[in-house]
């Protein structure tokens, strides 16, 4: 009985690490959009680094810079049966002013530059889509870039979870939006 137990079990896991799906985000300051993120269902991890930069290995304090062409960036890993790429995308572009080039909120520079970088070819089509609807919504060109992820480099570990560990630390989202993404739920 046990053994069959732990067999569905073994069973159930290798499903949903089989579903499991990553994008990277970069929407301004990743403390934020990390824990924006975290709120919504169907996320199950995320991680905060630096993407499609020119230099290896940065810091934080080199990426600060704005000297490395690292834009800040949440690695988001999602489980596809539990909430789609499209959804996500469209909680991002609620997260983001995405006709502001190199700024959201009071953050300036290119770190704060808002992109999504892909690592499946499959996942274009979806994604040029909501960059469609979204354009629509404003006159002015998006400001956002759509390229395949070159590189991620992690955060150093104070970064991760920052406003988990900080709950008063700055953030250039609303807490309000915090609670819209938790109850968000996507229509299937």
């Amino acid at each position: 009985m046990w053994e069959n137990e732990y067999l569905c079990s073994q069973k159930t896991q290798k499903k949903e690490i089989d579903m499991t799906k990553d994008i990277y985000l970069a929407g301004g300051c990743f403390w934020g959009t990390e824990h924006f993120f975290k709120q919504i269902e169907g996320v199950v991890e995320t991680e905060v680094g630096f993407a499609n930069g020119h230099t290896e290995n940065p810091t934080y304090k080199e990426v600060y810079t704005d000297t490395t062409g690292h834009a800040e960036t949440v690695h988001v890993r999602y489980n596809a049966e539990v909430v789609s790429l499209k959804f996500l995308l469209q909680m991002f572009f609620k997260a983001i002013d995405p006709t502001s080039l190199n700024k959201q909120g009071h953050d300036e520079g290119t770190r704060y530059r808002t992109g999504v970088y892909y690592t499946q070819d499959d996942d274009l089509p979806v994604i040029e889509q909501v960059f469609a609807e979204e354009q629509q919504k404003y006159q002015e060109p998006l400001a956002v870039e759509k390229q395949p992820l070159q590189h991620f480099y992690t955060a150093e570990e104070y970064h991760q979870d920052y406003l988990d560990k900080n709950p008063t630390g700055y953030c250039h989202l609303p807490f309000e939006l915090f609670e819209f993404a938790k109850k968000a739920k996507e229509q299937k």
